[in-house]
């Protein structure tokens, strides 16, 4: 009776694993079945256009239409025009400041967020109601504020106190640190929030120790919150420089990309050859070098992320 027993299990085993390997393609089939639309407007709205911009940055056009292959020579011309070097260095600018203004402003703040112990929770409000506004509408708040005109908000502020009226987004030396303002100020309250909950997941037990060896407030912070932060802190260095190569809306708001194309991004660039002088071969080209550049940036943080999470 046992050997039978045996031999029922034994012949019913494969038809188990049959069974169970049918579910299991059931349960992907109805995975990807819930998948299949947004792989569908992946493909459609994000991956094709890529894909025909790098074909058309290969052919010579006349409006949007290729009449002629040409090869590298788009990105030749490009690449040598003296507007793509004077953007590349704005970007690196752009890079420069939005580092500056954009990572150390949130993380200290979050840093005496933490140690608040009332009205916590109205503060992370207050802090993140920026990051609600459309891009365009705080572009046009702080065009009106940094307004060279004697009725911009500045200037209005400074002729209150008797001193003189700035030029403010005309002045070459200060368009892009104040168009990065815009951008640090929309941008903090997230950032902020991410940082205070790296903050947050810190154990107190390192900050008891470290008091107990007598370490003061300034000791504390660089010897047991940076370091547990350097990670994070790393990430969001290559998110917001991945982010700056596709700063577009606020200086085509706020400056249009001036004076003296001082605020051009690259974003922009191809932005004007396309639709303000119709080279569209060449806005394809520009707009795949940004694309090869940001895919270099983007392979570089998912490695940087995994590196962290392992």
């Amino acid at each position: 009776m046992e050997n039978k027993t045996v031999i029922k299990k034994q012949s019913k085993a494969p038809y188990k694993k049959l069974g169970s390997r049918l579910v299991e393609a059931r349960n992907q089939s109805l995975m990807w079945l819930l998948l299949l639309p947004m792989v569908f407007t992946l493909i459609l709205c994000h991956w094709n256009p890529i894909f025909r911009g790098m074909i058309t940055s290969l052919f010579h056009t006349k409006g949007f239409r290729m009449v002629e292959f040409v090869g590298l020579n788009n990105f030749k011309d490009v690449i040598s025009d003296t507007l793509f070097l004077k953007t590349l260095w704005n970007t690196v600018l752009y890079v420069f400041w939005s580092l500056l203004l954009g990572v150390i402003p949130p993380l200290a703040l979050a840093i005496v967020l933490n140690e608040v112990v009332h009205f916590k929770q109205g503060f992370k409000i207050i802090t993140y109601l920026p990051a609600i506004a459309p891009a365009l509408a705080a572009s046009l708040i702080w065009m009106n504020i940094f307004s060279p005109s004697p009725g911009g908000l500045l200037n209005v502020a400074l002729k209150a106190m008797g001193l003189p009226i700035s030029q403010w987004l005309l002045n070459e030396h200060l368009t892009i640190p104040l168009i990065v303002v815009s951008m640090t100020w929309k941008g903090y309250g997230v950032t902020m929030l991410l940082y205070l909950s790296a903050l947050q997941s810190i154990s107190q037990e390192l900050y008891e120790a470290s008091a107990i060896d007598g370490a003061g407030v300034w000791r504390r912070l660089f010897t047991v919150t940076i370091p547990h932060l350097g990670p994070t802190m790393l990430l969001f260095v290559v998110n917001q420089i991945i982010g700056v190569f596709q700063t577009f809306d606020q200086p085509l708001v706020m400056t249009g990309g001036g004076p003296n194309n001082a605020s051009t991004t690259l974003g922009l660039t191809s932005y004007n050859l396309a639709f303000s002088y119709m080279q569209v071969d060449r806005s394809m080209a520009l707009g795949t070098v940004s694309f090869i550049i940001l895919l270099v940036a983007t392979l570089f943080y998912f490695k940087m992320k995994k590196r962290m999470e392992d």
